[in-house]
């Protein structure tokens, strides 16, 4: 039997871990977990998931008894914390460097301009007035955020010198200094899905994103038709990123926008992809990530020699009524589609409810809210808690429209 601790996760990719010869070890904070995935562990050990020093004190003892294989992630707030126990443990996997490469996004711009590669003007911003004379350096419109930042939260687009600076003093107020400004990219946002092994990466999936005004992404189609002229630099260009951060094993997601001057980095992830992706491209490349996160790693299955062709297309659509007290949701009778309601009263343990349950279904339509229940603003992506409409098609463009037919057979009456 083979051995791994995952950190984290909701719920943490498990299922059906033993009947691969797979023993688990949930490291997870109490309450914050669906209790049903401890079918699928070993054991369950509870530590605060972004503390390295606390997670090694759980799996020290565990480890010492008998080794673990892997110890990971797929969550971002345990990335660097996974990777201080890798280092300590003398594991292959995410190292806490790389982990921290690919958060910190000046020093993943620092490696990529060390490279040559997709070269993005940016600064470290440690002041009000450095934040405004970045702006002039620039001469146009500039982004300015978090170093660290996750989940389009805290972006500022600036364009003008006093935007600069109030943006850098909210940012400040925030706790949020030193910011990173940026030059603002312009053109649409695709992304990869990736696989590595032993050094090797493997670009899968590719997927577009649907942003509203703060760039929150509220529907995801794979594969992306405005990245199929740029695949080939986008393959060569996420190897070349993870090579750059020296990641060399597990799954990456790697955004990027195809500005004019070619494709740029925008940030990638030592993690599987969030919005359902994971599902997108199951279902399109026919490639089941998530059963790669352990299976790969452990040498059960090879780790494909070429990238995989898009079978057929898919798409994910959050509902996003406008902010407000629901008053009613009324669903079409005729529906053509699956159609599952969280039950008044009920917070999902998962940002998507029953998605596994839908792995065979071509359509499918979940209500997360009730009457009463509150939609908020849409100001990250943790604020699609709406629901959401999943569809796959012959293309992208059918998945795309049938998410779009089933989207308006559902009414969200605010009040």
């Amino acid at each position: 039997m083979f051995r791994v601790a995952v950190v984290g996760g909701r719920p943490a990719p498990v299922a059906g871990a033993r009947e691969l010869g797979i023993d688990v070890v949930l490291v997870h904070e109490k309450g914050q977990y669906d209790e049903s995935v401890e079918q699928h562990c070993e054991r369950v050990v509870h530590a605060p998931i972004g503390d390295g020093p606390a997670i090694l004190e759980a799996l020290r003892p565990l480890h010492e008894k008998r080794p673990f294989d892997r110890v990971l992630t797929t969550t971002e707030p345990a990335g660097e914390s996974t990777g201080y126990v890798v280092d300590a443990l003398g594991l292959p996997g995410v190292t806490q460097a790389t982990a921290r490469a690919l958060k910190d996004k000046a020093i993943m711009r620092r490696l990529l301009a060390e490279r040559g590669l997709s070269p993005v003007r940016y600064q470290v911003l440690n002041s009000a007035a450095e934040a405004a004379a970045f702006f002039e350096a620039v001469g146009g419109r500039i982004v300015i955020k978090p170093m660290d930042g996750a989940a389009s939260l805290h972006i500022n687009d600036v364009s003008t010198a006093d935007e600069a600076a109030l943006a850098w003093r909210k940012l400040d107020k925030a706790g949020l200094s030193p910011s990173l400004g940026e030059e603002f990219l312009d053109g649409p946002v695709v992304s990869v899905d990736s696989f590595s092994h032993a050094g090797r990466h493997l670009p899968i999936g590719y997927s577009e994103y649907q942003m509203n005004e703060r760039f929150v992404e509220w529907e995801v189609s794979t594969p992306s038709r405005v990245a199929a002229p740029h695949l080939h630099a986008l393959r060569g260009m996420t190897a070349k990123l993870l090579d750059a951060v020296g990641l060399t094993e597990g799954p990456s997601h790697s955004e990027f926008v195809l500005t004019a001057d070619g494709p740029r980095v925008l940030e990638s992830h030592a993690r599987l992809a969030g919005s359902g992706a994971p599902e997108l491209v199951r279902r399109v490349f026919g490639l089941n990530l998530t059963r790669m996160l352990l299976t790969v790693p452990l040498g059960i299955d090879d780790l494909p020699r070429v990238s995989p062709e898009p079978q057929r297309g898919a798409a994910i659509r959050f509902f996003v009524p406008d902010p407000g007290v629901i008053r009613s949701i009324v669903v079409d009778e005729d529906i053509p589609a699956a159609v599952r309601q969280v039950p008044p009263g009920e917070v999902p343990n998962v940002f998507l409810p029953y998605l596994d349950e839908f792995r065979d279904i071509e359509a499918a339509v979940v209500i997360a809210k009730n009457p009463g229940d509150v939609v908020p603003p849409l100001m990250t992506v943790a604020d699609c808690t709406s629901g959401y409409v999943l569809a796959s098609g012959r293309d992208a463009d059918e998945a795309v429209a049938r998410c779009d037919e089933l989207t308006k057979r559902i009414l969200f009456e605010i009040g």
